[in-house]
């Protein structure tokens, strides 16, 4: 905890409106002025052990369609020098001035959201899971409304947030709540409801208690529809084929069963064509990992696809639909989620996809069904049953199908320093049951202002077979046969961080950590071990500086191109290396900014050298110049050419209002051979609603012959009757 001693949550009283609200950014109307007020903040950051000496007021009443907050945030001074480096909604919150609201409308310190907003009335929000221990996810969107209003003194935001876009127990006269301030100018980081600087904004451990005068009640009605229409041309220049145009249309429709129970439906879903995967280099053996962006699956995902672990995942959502990256149709879609009560969240999933012959793709079915129990103070028990089935029209194949069940549990504390995993999961196939077609795993970590500690364990069996799943490390690629085969393996993972915070001194934190990360075939025998050596200075004007020493050992199982580059193979065999690295990051609040990681050490039977490096010139508030880039020159020794592998991407982002966005990235990837170029521009013509004009255009390196080049044009329209 912090100085202030044992935590005991505050309080504030929330009222009815007496007069009608007009957001206008005022907060002239008699509501506010007799309203409750949350006020005196506590300073989270650079330390949390005083008052903020930026001053916050929070207010808070209610009619019934909306939410409201009224909040003043005073200045030090009259200079207005707000840190504010976009006008695009879900800004980087480390980046930017704002005010940050968190509810937790069924206190239950689990599951809450997050709305935030900046002096220029840029707004972005995003659903907490897991107690917030994470931070927020900000793919979720959603409509709520809000003004603001700069004086020379201070800056004032209404926020108007509808009752229809939260989920809530209309019995509950309780909500979890905090406010949190970040006031980059002054670099103080600032909340309501004191939470400890080793901690996220967004925990949910550390909440107050918003009183309600009467419990908040259904709102009626609440459907929502988002149709969507896409025209694309595009041109295969590999094929020397004829540009194609296509057109295509869908929906999806959002209704509320209740104040916290959502059912979602899709016909023919939206892809996000709108949107474009960051490409990194990998040199891991094993597939990246690429978050779902698709509207239908993004509410409640946390219910659905956060069983297991991040490497061993029972459903993953992105394997519906995607196969090697082409697009698979969803014929329709329905997903049942949310709350029953306080103590119970229950899901279920529905979706199928159309048979696809240029891809080889059957048509099949997806049902995913799961709940969680709470148990405790904010702990749970969770079950999850995925079943894929081969169908044709209206009939399965009863012989072609893929089972996970499993069951977790995961821990956290009053307090928010323990947080756990354990779970088992099992799947089924034709023919089972077979050895070895299970996996479980068990994860502790404890937190206190001091000392960090963690132990993981993992295993997967090798014929555990989560095919709607996301489990990369089971497949190992035999280069010399050029196939993929599924092994077992266990892992082992415990790490030991203690931080101390000087005094009177730039430097915020130091942190010191060793980490253990080894890998283990069925008969224990070692094939991965990374033993790490960590320490890291973090500087109050938000700067770190840190350096990594790092003993490795790789036992090869098949021989393989461990640069995927086209080299020649590595032979079977145990390698030893150590390397080195250093990285840093300057103050994020300058308009110059950089980050960079500099690396040296052996590479199995060579050297490599790395650098990768991340600079942007901000020109704010409207828009950014930037510059990533990744390079490793590798050496494997006698038998071996070096190589070069470069990641160059050069991006733009410029917001012309809060309205109207254009943003460009330049992608060239020596490991992939392509160079991508990816362009959009987007129009928010009202809450939720958008035009796209996408441009992407892929050449093959390094002579830059034209591979394809598409164009797309997207209307997304969110109906709320």
């Amino acid at each position: 905890m912090n100085s202030f001693g044992q935590f005991k949550a505050p309080t504030f009283s929330i009222v009815q409106a007496i007069d009608e609200i007009r957001l206008d950014g005022e907060l002239s109307e008699a509501s506010w002025q007799s309203a409750s007020k949350a006020d005196n903040f506590f300073q989270q950051f650079p330390f949390d052990s005083t008052r903020s000496t930026t001053q916050t007021v929070v207010k808070a009443t209610y009619d019934s369609q909306f939410l409201y907050f009224g909040i003043t945030c005073y200045n030090r001074d009259s200079s207005q020098n707000y840190v504010v480096q976009t006008l695009k909604r879900d800004f980087d919150d480390q980046l930017n001035d704002a005010v940050h609201i968190v509810l937790d409308p069924f206190e239950d310190q689990y599951n809450g959201f997050s709305f935030q907003v900046t002096p220029f009335n840029v707004q972005a929000e995003g659903l907490i899971t897991s107690g917030g221990t994470y931070g927020r996810s900000n793919s979720w969107d959603n409509r709520w409304f809000s003004q603001v209003i700069r004086y020379s003194d201070r800056w004032t935001a209404e926020v108007a947030i509808p009752f229809k876009t939260l989920r809530f127990t209309t019995n509950n006269s309780s909500w979890g709540v905090n406010f949190a301030r970040v006031d980059l100018q002054h670099n103080e980081v600032s909340v309501w409801s004191p939470i400890p600087r080793t901690f996220s904004l967004t925990s949910l451990a550390f909440t107050g208690k918003m009183i309600w005068d009467k419990a908040p009640k259904k709102t009626g009605l609440n459907v929502s529809l988002i149709p969507y229409l896409i025209g694309e041309a595009n041109r295969d220049y590999q094929s020397q084929t004829s540009p194609k145009s296509l057109f295509n249309g869908g929906a999806d429709a959002k209704v509320a069963l209740s104040s916290s129970l959502n059912l979602d439906l899709t016909v023919n879903p939206d892809f996000s064509q709108a949107d474009v995967d960051r490409q990194i280099t990998n040199l891991t053996r094993f597939s990246l990992f690429f978050p779902e962006r698709r509207q239908f699956f993004l509410e409640n995902n946390d219910l659905f696809g956060q069983f297991g672990f991040s490497q061993i995942r029972p459903f993953f959502s992105r394997q519906i639909g995607l196969l090697n990256g082409n697009r698979i149709p969803i014929q329709y879609g329905a997903r049942l989620s949310g709350k029953v009560n306080k103590k119970w969240r229950v899901g279920l999933l529905n979706v199928q996809t159309g048979a696809d012959s240029s891809l080889a793709a059957k048509s099949e079915n997806f049902t995913v069904a799961c709940f969680q129990r709470q148990v405790g103070a904010r702990s749970n028990i969770g079950a999850i049953l995925v079943n894929r089935q081969e169908t044709n029209g209206l009939s399965i194949n009863p012989v072609q199908f893929n089972r996970v069940a499993g069951l977790d549990y995961k821990l956290a504390s009053r307090n928010g320093k323990w947080n756990g995993i354990a779970f088992f999961h099992k799947s089924f196939d034709p023919g089972s049951p077979r050895p070895e077609d299970y996996a479980h795993a068990s994860f502790l970590r404890y937190d206190d202002a001091n000392w960090s500690l963690m132990w993981n364990h993992e295993y997967v069996g090798k014929n555990y077979n989560a095919s709607s799943g996301f489990v990369p490390r089971q497949s190992q690629f035999d280069g010399l046969n050029q196939k993929t085969v599924n092994l077992s393996f266990w892992r082992v993972e415990p790490q030991i961080q203690y931080r101390w915070f000087p005094k009177r001194s730039k430097i915020n934190i130091v942190e010191h950590s060793i980490y253990w990360s080894a890998y283990a075939d069925s008969a224990l025998k070692f094939t991965e071990s990374i033993l790490n050596f960590n320490t890291q200075l973090n500087f109050t004007n938000s700067a770190y500086l840190g350096a990594n020493f790092n003993y490795n050992y790789f036992r090869l199982i098949f021989p393989i191109d461990v640069t995927f580059s086209g080299a020649s193979l590595l032979p079977v065999a145990g390698y030893n290396n150590l390397d080195f690295s250093v990285y840093g990051r300057t103050d994020v609040r300058k308009k110059i900014t950089g980050s960079t990681v500099l690396g040296w050490g052996e590479f199995y039977t060579g050297f490599k050298t790395s650098i990768s490096a991340i600079g942007q010139f901000r020109f704010p508030p409207f828009g950014l110049i930037g510059l990533n880039y990744t390079r490793d020159e590798i050496d494997l020794g006698t038998g071996f050419s070096p190589i070069t592998l470069n990641l160059i991407g050069p991006q733009l982002d410029i917001s012309f209002s809060r309205n109207m966005f254009f943003s460009s990235i330049l992608q060239y990837n020596d490991q992939l051979k392509n160079m991508n170029i990816f362009a959009r521009f987007q129009w928010r013509f009202q809450p939720m609603s958008d035009f796209f004009v996408v441009f992407t255009d892929n050449f093959q390196t390094p002579d830059l012959t034209k591979k394809n080049r598409a164009i797309v044009l997207k209307l997304v329209y969110w109906f709320t009757p």
